[in-house]
């Protein structure tokens, strides 16, 4: 470590280099993750989560945190979850941490930014680290979408309803996705032809056994139906992905928001979904003490504002910031990108305003084929990423994700297991 803190020191004397190459200098200060995991994402209301609560969730994936890592729980200071529909969220992490066998010592917090809560709990946890408030943490983004609860119970204050983009913030997910499709001309047509790309790569993916590395068996309870029969079940895989989709199967599909529009549908938008992902974080200096294996080095994230009534287009705001703050290049330092998927008609204007190489974008797919747990899907996208990193030996992994409300959030990891 003294040789890496002598590099840091230089690096400060010498002429200022890229952004990229400062960032994959290996200083001790670094916040790196060192674990990785997820759940299988399950078909909410009838697939393998649908008869688990949250808690278990949250309960189960904090224990194979445990397992894989290998780490003594009495470590973690604080853990973090990012969850958007449960109300409950901070005593479900307390309670779930505690009974997966971290001790009392260990905090607990929920987070909220909508379907970038999981990438705000990353967040959370690695300032704090930065900020010396703590030295090891973990970050869980968790979501039970087959119980519900994101919805708004009543309108705003009449107040607040005389703002428009206050109103606007009222708007369906899938008014704001005719919205975008709309006003930028994203036709229906490409949004299928998006769609069934997505599909096929992550087709091809779990037959390739891709997601294998980045997903942890969870063992549930599941109910029959129609005979009340309970049994046992161990969830391995995904069940999102729809073999043999095709751009002619998905434009068959009628609208699924007629109110407002015909473009968006039920094939090529994402799909409601159970599941959890979760990281757990710490200094360089941290993980070589505790021969911690470094998988990937955080390098900051950031939030952009936008319209509430086109929040689809927030990643085109958020990665153009987070980059600039960076001194990184779109086109030529970043490896692999992972852009939430809510609908295509996002997915396809951000892919094209921001110039990206498809090539590298939801290279396993996105949400429309593997689903998009709200709370789950900041973490989830930087577990499938780093996972694709690995298999490509590429370094640089840029995330980021669409908003509720009207905002975008970006993040940016140098893989370091090449």
């Amino acid at each position: 470590m003294a040789t890496e803190r002598l590099n840091s020191i230089l690096s400060h004397l010498s002429p200022s280099k890229s952004g990229i190459a400062t960032l994959q200098q290996k200083n001790p200060d670094d916040i790196v993750i060192t674990c990785a995991i997820r759940t299988p994402l399950t078909k909410g209301f009838k697939g393998g989560f649908k008869d688990t609560s949250l808690d278990y969730i949250v309960y189960a994936t904090l224990k194979k945190l445990l397992e894989k890592s290998n780490i003594d729980p009495q470590v973690v200071e604080d853990i973090c979850l990012g969850n958007v529909s449960d109300s409950k969220a901070a005593y479900i992490v307390r309670a779930a941490s505690l009974a997966a066998g971290f001790p009392n010592t260990t905090g607990g917090s929920s987070v909220n930014r909508f379907c970038s809560s999981g990438l705000k709990a990353v967040q959370d946890i690695a300032d704090q680290i930065a900020m010396g408030s703590i030295e090891c943490g973990v970050a869980i983004g968790a979501e039970s979408m087959t119980a519900g609860g994101d919805r708004l119970a009543k309108p705003f204050h009449e107040e607040i309803l005389k703002n428009q983009e206050a109103m606007d913030c009222m708007q369906p997910m899938g008014q704001t996705s005719e919205n975008v499709g709309k006003d930028f001309n994203i036709s229906r047509e490409s949004q299928d032809r998006y769609a069934a790309e997505s599909y096929q790569r992550a087709e091809r993916a779990q037959k390739a056994g891709w997601f294998d590395d980045e997903i942890v068996p969870i063992k549930v309870t599941v109910k029959d139906p129609k005979s009340g029969e309970e049994k046992q079940i161990t969830l391995t895989k995904d069940e999102g992905p729809r073999y043999g989709t095709t751009f002619e199967s998905l434009s068959k599909i009628r609208p699924a928001f007629p109110d407002f529009g015909d473009r968006s549908t039920g094939g090529n938008s994402s799909q409601v979904t159970d599941g959890a992902a979760a990281l757990l974080l710490m200094k360089r200096s941290k993980a070589v003490e505790m021969n911690q294996p470094i998988m990937a080095k955080f390098c900051g994230a950031t939030v952009a504002g936008v319209a509430p009534r086109i929040m689809g287009i927030g990643p085109s705001i958020a990665i153009p910031k987070l980059l600039s703050k960076l001194n990184v290049d779109l086109n030529t330092d970043i490896d692999v990108i992972e852009i939430n998927e809510a609908f295509a008609s996002m997915a396809v204007y951000c892919k094209s305003v921001l110039g990206i190489d498809h090539s590298k974008m939801n290279i396993r797919g996105g949400a429309i084929a593997l689903g998009h747990p709200l709370g789950c899907t900041g973490a989830r996208q930087i577990v499938t990423g780093l996972s694709e990193c690995r298999r490509q030996k590429k370094k640089v992994l840029l995330t980021a994700m669409c908003i509720g409300t009207g905002q975008g959030m970006s993040s940016l990891f140098i893989n370091e297991q090449l």
